[in-house]
């Protein structure tokens, strides 16, 4: 399926054309359905051509009329940011929602920003931000405070419009790299796609025109990396068909640490169970090309099941470990160190227990426990999971799951 992670900003980036744009491999998931609900409150024209393609035009779109509701409800609507003040060059919106993970300030969107000569008010009473970009300021350099990946995406298409745009302690994350090629399709030369120094040179030509713009979106290494730890812990061999191997390195070397039978062949992931052999590690998550904080949680199941004690050390987000809380429930032997660490020791049996969704990557995480248990769980707020996993439970039932949707 394609990645949540890199439809948002490509769906997001066709604002910046009239053109109309054919996009492939998106995947159906809440998240998207949201943001497209959002362009088309302003005025967008979309159309399935198949379950998986989007046909896009933003000829006469108009920000003014966004549904600020839509956009308090998912954190990808600050996406919309940079490609709105690209085309028009002012914009109001709304504080974003999005899984409650821990602080996530919007501080390196708006420094960034500003110091590319944007004017930002904020109204604390409705709750709105104000932005105008002054085109005669010239700055054509940007350092982020931090390894930002949305503040980076919002910067590739800031700077779609502009002459010339260095990013430096840029974000380089595949969903990054694919929006940025995504870009280079509509015209926008870059520089140092995959690493932490950008360099973009802009056109105004993109905005016009009449021919199609086709792109197809890269497969979810998230999704994949999900996958393979469920195909490690439930007993049958699991093969992930054209795996995004390129962004998988260190999932899967960590994967293989904890002792994980993992093959790759032809393209494709094949993982079979061997649980009586594995083992605690530590797991640290770090902006990529490092362990990343979505696989966390799932990885966090993997040590329930692992003989030793493995340490859990997420360096980005600190609500990210209240997962923890919901396996303890479940029989796990684990406990949350600080905001940002924790400790499993295993091996561990699990059993069924009635259990809460906090975001969607815990929402997925405990669905893999709860397979995992004895006994029947109940898992509240399993919309959460929708946000970013399509269908999953029919792709379960397909691989033997008992599951279903009670409400």
């Amino acid at each position: 399926m394609g990645s949540k992670n890199a439809a948002t900003p490509i769906i997001s980036a066709t604002i910046l054309t009239k053109r109309p744009c054919i996009i492939g491999n998106v995947p159906r998931i809440g998240d998207v359905t949201t943001l497209l609900s959002i362009l088309e409150s302003m005025g967008s024209e979309i159309s399935w051509l198949d379950s998986t393609t989007l046909r896009i035009v933003n000829r006469d779109i108009d920000p003014s009329k966004i549904d600020v509701h839509l956009v308090r409800r998912i954190r990808s609507s600050i996406l919309l940011v940079g490609p709105i003040l690209a085309r028009f060059g002012s914009f109001a919106i709304g504080t974003p929602g999005g899984c409650h993970i821990g602080v996530r300030p919007l501080d390196a969107h708006l420094e960034a920003f500003k110091s590319l000569g944007v004017k930002i008010t904020y109204d604390e009473t409705r709750g709105i931000y104000h932005m105008r970009r002054e085109t005669n300021k010239r700055a054509e350099n940007v350092i982020l405070k931090e390894f930002s990946v949305t503040a980076t995406e919002n910067l590739l298409m800031l700077g779609a419009v502009m002459p010339s745009l260095e990013v430096e302690l840029a974000a380089a994350e595949p969903h990054v790299q694919d929006l940025g090629n995504f870009l280079k399709v509509l015209g926008v030369q870059i520089d140092g796609l995959g690493t932490h120094w950008l360099k973009i040179r802009g056109s105004k030509k993109i905005t016009g025109g009449k021919r199609e713009v086709r792109y197809s979106i890269i497969s979810d290494p998230i999704e994949a990396g999900t996958f393979m730890v469920l195909g490690a812990l439930t007993g049958k061999k699991l093969i992930l068909e054209r795996a995004p191997l390129k962004y998988l390195t260190a999932p899967i070397y960590k994967i293989k640490e904890f002792g994980v039978n993992l093959e790759i062949k032809n393209g494709n992931i094949i993982v079979g169970r061997d649980i009586p052999k594995l083992r605690g590690t530590k797991i640290q998550t770090l902006p990529y090309p490092g362990f990343p904080t979505d696989l966390q949680a799932p990885f966090g199941v993997l040590a329930t099941q692992s003989k030793g004690e493995t340490l859990i050390f997420d360096t980005l987000y600190e609500g990210r470990l209240r997962y923890i809380k919901e396996l303890v429930k479940m029989g796990a032997r684990a406990k949350i160190l600080d905001p940002h660490r924790a400790l499993i020791s295993g091996r561990t049996p699990l059993r069924g227990a009635v259990i809460r969704s906090l975001d969607l990557r815990a929402g997925a995480t405990l669905v893999i426990a709860a397979l995992l248990a004895k006994g029947k769980s109940i898992l509240h707020d399993a919309e959460q999971i929708d946000r970013g996993y399509g269908m999953l439970e029919e792709r379960l039932r397909l691989l033997g799951a008992d599951i279903k949707r009670i409400k």
